[in-house]
């Protein structure tokens, strides 16, 4: 929809913001009605909007085809699938079980098949992705940097809501609402990048937003089991400030390397990207917090505290909470005090590894994408006719 790079860079920071948004609204929301209703209701509030997606997106949404899209690949989705569901699997159950042949096997059974399943991509007639956008240093290392930014972010999504509901004590509603700060930091990141863009190149833009989400973390390992709260909200404020030009600019860059008759498949390996960043993330940090807090917490549970209480209670810190519910105030108290204090070694752990992880993403970018330019000009020149043979009314 919009060819020229001003307007795609705008158009894209103005989507992530409403992204952002959305993330301030959803927590809020679904706060009010955990504590009014069910746990099920928080899955009514998709109900109305895709109902209005459904009516007003054939009307208002134009639409653009590859003239020569192929058929649907139905064997390499079953692939990709399968792949991220065996490794993402093997993961979990080595945090939960420490090591076995099962999660080992799953995951090189996982490493297997994804190997099949870009064998497939370059021999197939028409490919599920097109491993020809991968060829553009630009569009790999974006697209390398994206994943690993939602890796560290869906990483810190996880233990940030379990540390204010299950650390701290709030409410759902309350925990919502302290997650504002988050929400508004991206706002203001992606509304500033297409600003700073016209002034600087978009490699040190970025590279700048990653030294900042790197302190961020930093600062986000100093959040404790008593008093951290303002901690986590001045880091998560500065972490989604500093990588909201990433992720504004990567899909700017993929968009921009591709020709318009390739946007969607473009677009299509850019939250592809996004998703299998979240996905590793919640599996791979996930797994770090909670095997931490597995250590720290085998020898930590108070004596008294009954085997099948004791045993809920190393598993994770919500069988913890549990657990204590059911137990006297001379047990429940020292048992739950026991269990934060390990679950934040598991939560402290995470946070340095993501600020080593965004700090090397400041470097990558930094020496990898100054051609990211050359790559969108590259898709640009090609814009001409297939812009005007590949658009159609929706």
């Amino acid at each position: 929809m919009f060819p020229d790079p001003r307007q795609r860079s705008t158009a894209i920071g103005i989507w992530i913001t409403a992204f952002s948004a959305g993330g301030a609204i959803g927590p809020m929301l679904g706060g009010v009605l955990l504590e009014q209703f069910w746990w099920g209701s928080v899955f009514l509030l998709a109900v109305p909007v895709m109902a209005m997606l459904l009516f007003v997106g054939p009307r208002f949404l134009p639409e653009f085809r590859d003239p020569d899209a192929g058929r649907l690949d139905l064997v390499s989705a079953g692939l990709s699938l399968s792949s991220v569901l065996l490794a993402i699997y093997g993961l979990k159950k080595l945090a939960e079980d420490g090591w076995a042949w099962i999660p080992a096997l799953a995951i090189a059974a996982g490493v297997a098949v994804g190997f099949l399943f870009v064998r497939r991509q370059r021999r197939h007639a028409d490919p599920l992705i097109d491993l020809d956008l991968f060829r553009s240093p630009a569009v790999s290392g974006a697209l390398v940097t994206y994943t690993l930014s939602l890796v560290v972010l869906f990483g810190a999504w996880v233990f940030i809501a379990q540390y204010l509901q299950l650390v701290l004590g709030l409410t759902p509603l309350q925990a919502g609402l302290w997650t504002l700060p988050w929400s508004l930091g991206f706002v203001v990141g992606s509304l500033c990048t297409p600003a700073l863009v016209r002034r600087y190149p978009r490699h040190i833009v970025m590279a700048v937003g990653m030294v900042l989400a790197a302190a961020g973390f930093v600062v986000l390992t100093r959040a404790n089991a008593s008093s951290g709260l303002y901690a986590m909200v001045a880091a998560s404020f500065l972490f989604s400030v500093g990588m909201a030009p990433a992720i504004t600019l990567v899909t700017d860059i993929v968009l921009g390397a591709a020709p318009p008759e390739r946007a969607g498949a473009a677009s299509a390996i850019s939250e592809t990207s996004a998703e299998l960043g979240g996905a590793l993330g919640i599996a791979i940090l996930g797994s770090v917090g909670i095997a931490a807090y597995r250590g720290a917490m085998a020898l930590a549970v108070p004596s008294g505290v009954p085997p099948d209480s004791a045993e809920a209670a190393r598993s994770t810190l919500g069988g913890a909470v549990a657990a204590a519910s059911n137990l006297p105030g001379a047990l429940a108290a020292p048992l739950l005090s026991a269990a934060r204090e390990s679950f934040m070694v598991g939560f402290q752990r995470a946070a340095w590894i993501s600020a080593i992880v965004s700090a090397g993403l400041a470097v990558f970018v930094w020496r990898l994408l100054p051609d990211a330019k050359a790559g969108e000009k590259s898709g640009e020149s090609r814009a001409g006719e297939g812009h005007r043979t590949a658009s159609s009314g929706a």
